[in-house]
C-alpha cells in the first residue's frame, strides 16, 4: 500500500477550507450582511419564504420612510387573512415567523394611491441603492382625455422592483371624476425588459381596474407594519370584478364630427336630468346591493360617443333577474320616482318603469337561457309579448356622465345584437316592437291575467 504523503493531504486540506469561507464570506456580504435580520428556516437555511420576507421588510421600510401611502393588494396573502382562526394557527406553526407575506408565489403586490403622494426620485434611487432592480410603466393619463384632447400626459402605472429573485409590485390608484380609484393596464414599451417579472402572475395590470375608496387599517403583519383593507372580503371580491373600460374617445369625436350633438337648450337640459336621474338609480340600487348596467339606448351612447343619447328621451339599464329584489319599486318610490308602468312577472319578461322630471327610466331584467340571455316586452293594449335576445356577456366597469357605472365587456356584441351592424348611424324614428335586430315575438299574455301583469300608472 503506497504511503500518504502528509504534506499533501494537510495541502488540500488547507485549500478546500480556504475555499468554503471564502464562499461563506461571499454569502454573508451578499445577502446576510443585509439590514435586517433574516430569520432561518428550521434546517439552518435561507429558504424562498426568508428571501421573499426580507425583500418586502426591505421595501416596506423605504415606502416608510418616503412616506409612500401603501396597502397591501396582494390577494394570495389578504386570502390568508380572511380564512378562519384555526387555519391561520395552523399555518403560524409551520412558518411561525412568516405566516401571511410569505405566499409561496414570486410576487408581492401592493397598491398606492397616487393622489396622496408626489413622485419622489429619490425613492426610486434609495431603492437602487438598497440593491432593488426597477422596471417602471408609465402610460397615458386617462383623466387629461376628452373629445377635445386625445392625448394625456404620461403617468406612471406600476413600480416593480426585484430583489433576490422576488417581485414587489406596487400597482397606482389614480382618483377619478366619478369618485372611484383607477389603475391603468400593463403595456410595454418596446424596449421593455420582458423577462423582468413573471408578468401572467401578477395581480394587476391585465386589464384597467376600478374600485370604491377602500377603508384603511394599520396592522403588524410577520412583525412588520402593512395597511390593509379593512374589509377584506370585500376588496377580493371587487379585485375579481375590476375591469375598466375606457370610452372610446376617438371614435366617439369621428362620431361627433359626422353628427354634431345637440346643443339646443332642450337637449343639454335632458343631459342634466339623465345625469341626476342615472345618479340617482346608482344610488338606490347600489343600497339593495342588486348590480345593474347600461342597457339599450344608454349603452349605445356611452359607446358610441361617449355621451347619452339626446332624442332617445329616456335611460334605459339592465338587471339580472335573479338579482330581483321585492323591494325595488319601494325604494325607488321612496326616493322621489314614480312608478310608470310593472309588466310581466318574476318568472317571465319582467319590466318595470320609472318616472323623474319626465324622464323615464326603464329597467330592464335579463334571463339567462342556454347561451342567451333575453329579456322581454309587453305591448299594453294588446298584451303581445315580445324577447330581445343577446349572446351571453359579462360585466365591466365604465363610466358615463361623472358615474362609474357597469356596461358589458362584450360591448360591440351587446350593441351589434340590438342595433345591428349600422348601429354607428343615428335613427330617430325607432319602433321598439320590429326595429331591434334581436326582437322576436313571444307570445300573448292570458287576457285574464291582464290586471295582474299589465299595470299602467
Amino acid at each position: 500500500m503506497p504511503r500518504v504523503n502528509r504534506t499533501a493531504v494537510l495541502t488540500l486540506l488547507i485549500v478546500s477550507s480556504s475555499v468554503f469561507l471564502l464562499f461563506q464570506l461571499y454569502y454573508y456580504r451578499k445577502y446576510a450582511s443585509q439590514s435586517g435580520p433574516f430569520i432561518l428556516s428550521r434546517t439552518g437555511h435561507l429558504t424562498a419564504n426568508d428571501l421573499q420576507w426580507q425583500a418586502v421588510k426591505k421595501f416596506l421600510g423605504l415606502a416608510q420612510h418616503f412616506g409612500l401611502p401603501l396597502f397591501l393588494a396582494d390577494t394570495a396573502a389578504l386570502r390568508l387573512l380572511s380564512h378562519d382562526a384555526l387555519r391561520q394557527r395552523d399555518r403560524l406553526v409551520r412558518e411561525p415567523h412568516c405566516s401571511f407575506l410569505c405566499t409561496g408565489r414570486p410576487i408581492t403586490s401592493f397598491a398606492l394611491h397616487a393622489n396622496l403622494w408626489k413622485y419622489e426620485p429619490g425613492f426610486l434611487l434609495a431603492a437602487e441603492q438598497k440593491g432593488f432592480e426597477l422596471l417602471e410603466l408609465r402610460g397615458e393619463d386617462p383623466r387629461l382625455a376628452s373629445l377635445d384632447n386625445l392625448s394625456g400626459e404620461e403617468i406612471p402605472l406600476h413600480f416593480l422592483f426585484r430583489l433576490y429573485g422576488h417581485v414587489i409590485q406596487v400597482v397606482f390608484l389614480y382618483e377619478r371624476s366619478g369618485n372611484y380609484l383607477w389603475h391603468g393596464a400593463l403595456r410595454f414599451k418596446s424596449n421593455a425588459d420582458r423577462s423582468f417579472a413573471p408578468f401572467k402572475l401578477l395581480d394587476y395590470g391585465r386589464h384597467a381596474g376600478s374600485y370604491d375608496r377602500p377603508e384603511l387599517v394599520l396592522t403588524v403583519l410577520d412583525s412588520l407594519d402593512v395597511r390593509i383593507p379593512r374589509n377584506v372580503t370585500r376588496f377580493l371580491s371587487e379585485q375579481r370584478r375590476a375591469r375598466f373600460l375606457e370610452c372610446r374617445y376617438r371614435d366617439a369625436r369621428n362620431f361627433l364630427q359626422l353628427y354634431p350633438e345637440d346643443s339646443s337648450p332642450e337637449a343639454v337640459d335632458f343631459r342634466r336630468q339623465v345625469k341626476s336621474l342615472l345618479h340617482s338609480a346608482a344610488r338606490i340600487l347600489a343600497g339593495l346591493d342588486v348590480p345593474f348596467w347600461l342597457s339599450s339606448g344608454t349603452c349605445l351612447g356611452w359607446f358610441r360617443q361617449c355621451s347619452v343619447i339626446s332624442y332617445s328621451r329616456d335611460v334605459d339599464i339592465g338587471i339580472f333577474v335573479q338579482d330581483f329584489r321585492s323591494d325595488i319599486i319601494v325604494a325607488f318610490k321612496d326616493a322621489g320616482l314614480s312608478l310608470k308602468h310593472k309588466f310581466g312577472k318574476v318568472e317571465d319578461s319582467l319590466e318595470l318603469s320609472f318616472v323623474s322630471d319626465d324622464v323615464k327610466l326603464d329597467v330592464f331584467f335579463f334571463y339567462e337561457d342556454g347561451d342567451v340571455v333575453w329579456n322581454g316586452g309587453t305591448q299594453a293594449r294588446s298584451g303581445r309579448k315580445f324577447k330581445y335576445v343577446f349572446p351571453r356577456f359579462s360585466l365591466c366597469w365604465a363610466e358615463l356622465l361623472e358615474l362609474k357605472v357597469r356596461v358589458p365587456c362584450e360591448t360591440l356584441d351587446y350593441v351589434t345584437a340590438n342595433y345591428g351592424a349600422a348601429w354607428s348611424v343615428p335613427v330617430r324614428s325607432w319602433d321598439w316592437k320590429s326595429s331591434p335586430s334581436n326582437v322576436q315575438e313571444n307570445g300573448v299574455w292570458p287576457p285574464a291575467e291582464w290586471e295582474e301583469l299589465i299595470q299602467v300608472y
